[in-house]
């Protein structure tokens, strides 16, 4: 099973800083979620990301996790050479994630 089957995310950017919500779409999922998705698995996945560089903030009261990621955008939006490194990209790939 993909995340993207029980959750759906919004994003946001600033300069080099992703930001990423991954919020479940039925509460019932919400502890899966939870579980399965930590600092590190995150930074694996995303690939070329630090550990350190991911902070994940738990939202229970919407069923949320919401994870900041420092360093995910090759310098920024506006700067960066890669194609697509905005967050909506970042979050797609995320939410492409193998439970």
């Amino acid at each position: 099973m993909k995340l993207h089957e029980i959750a759906h995310a919004r994003t946001g950017d600033k300069g080099d800083v992703s930001n990423i919500s991954v919020i479940a779409y039925r509460p019932e999922d919400w502890p899966r979620i939870v579980d399965a998705l930590t600092p590190d698995r995150v930074a694996a996945h995303m690939g070329g990301v630090a550990a350190e560089d991911v902070t994940r903030y738990v939202l229970p009261q919407l069923h949320a996790l919401n994870f900041v990621i420092r360093g995910a955008l090759k310098g920024g939006v506006t700067r960066s050479l890669a194609l697509d490194a905005h967050g909506k990209c970042l979050a797609s790939v995320l939410l492409d994630l193998e439970l």
